[in-house]
């Protein structure tokens, strides 16, 4: 009957006036009559009460709700979903104008790079200063080859010098099992004990010197191209912005094209500026590297010459001179070893 009742109200309209009574409905008085009906069996909910015992429990617990007021929970309700509502359409609004700004000026950058590749549009030229960056990428290039033969020098140095330990060993071992030749591997063994010792004092040396090309390579340089990247993404900012100012400033002189000429100026200035500053902080970059590198490099190579020199002229004195005269403090053997505590 109440699915009946349901059907029948769902298809009708239900006038009702300002103080909350139905209007009458001639077209059916049963649909009304039924609806009373629903209307007095179903629960009153200024009546309802809450069963702590569950469904069917007992009467115990029952809480009445008549005191709770429904309208100003409603209203309160009603007010925070509201500013719910408002905050996330602002942020949905502020996302969009991102997405559009930035839509905007990746299509601006995209149209001029493609007008630069096929030679139909302008771009900014700072010569003197894409000659220095020419030049640091070039540099850039020759020292990762220096680094990439010194590191090699390093692994083949190193397998020497653990050969040497193991042979010293060998000949110290048949010194003791050999009487015959005892006192000819006993030389041959201190021969190669003293090499070994001496390797791995140049490998201190060397070691140092690559760590600081590396330095000098992968991260000084390489902070200043990145700065460079950011000055060429800028550079081509400006130019699409200029490029974009033009092409209105030689359109029609209406109202509408003159607040967008306005506009178009506005982004073409706060463009210029982010490239002028830019290319400001690459020349501060680039002046400073140089006078970097020439200092690192200098220090850094006369000790691999030095350190090189000495090791293979015997003068064993000299090598651990030239590790103290640039401040290289050589590891105990055994000191790169994960301790007892961090094996287990």
């Amino acid at each position: 009957m109440t699915d009946s009742i349901m059907s029948k109200a769902a298809t009708m309209e239900i006038p009702i006036n300002s103080n909350g009574d139905t209007g009458n409905l001639p077209e059916d008085d049963s649909l009304e009559q039924d609806l009373q009906q629903v209307m007095v069996s179903g629960p009153n909910l200024n009546e309802t009460s809450i069963v702590s015992g569950g469904y069917g429990g007992t009467a115990e617990g029952i809480i009445p709700t008549s005191s709770i007021k429904g309208p100003s929970m409603h209203h309160s309700g009603s007010s925070s979903s509201m500013t719910a509502e408002e905050a996330s359409r602002g942020v949905a609004v502020e996302k969009f104008d991102i997405m559009k700004k930035w839509g905007l000026n990746t299509y601006k950058c995209t149209k001029q790079m493609i007008s630069e590749r096929f030679g139909r549009g302008s771009r900014t030229v700072d010569l003197e200063l894409e000659a220095q960056i020419d030049v640091l990428r070039d540099t850039k290039r020759k020292y990762e080859n220096v680094l990439r033969l010194a590191r090699a020098l390093t692994n083949h140095f190193y397998s020497m010098v653990q050969t040497q330990h193991a042979l010293g060993d060998t000949f110290a071992d048949l010194s003791q099992k050999s009487p015959e030749l005892r006192d000819e591997f006993g030389y041959n063994a201190e021969t190669q004990k003293l090499l070994c010792k001496n390797g791995e004092t140049l490998l201190g040396a060397i070691n140092f010197f690559v760590s600081s090309i590396n330095t000098l390579v992968n991260k000084t340089m390489e902070d200043t191209l990145m700065t460079i990247k950011m000055y060429e993404n800028a550079r081509l900012e400006f130019d699409a912005y200029r490029a974009d100012l033009e092409e209105l400033n030689m359109g029609p002189r209406d109202a509408a094209t003159l607040a967008r000429i306005e506009m178009a100026q506005q982004e073409y200035q706060v463009h210029k500026d982010k490239y002028e500053r830019l290319r400001n902080d690459v020349t501060i970059k680039l002046k400073f590297l140089e006078e970097n590198k020439v200092k690192v490099m200098h220090k850094q190579l006369l000790l691999f010459h030095n350190a090189i020199s000495a090791y293979f002229a015997g003068n064993q004195q000299q090598l651990e001179q030239t590790l103290k005269q640039f401040n290289i403090k050589l590891k105990p053997p055994g000191a790169d070893k994960p301790s007892w505590l961090e094996e287990q």
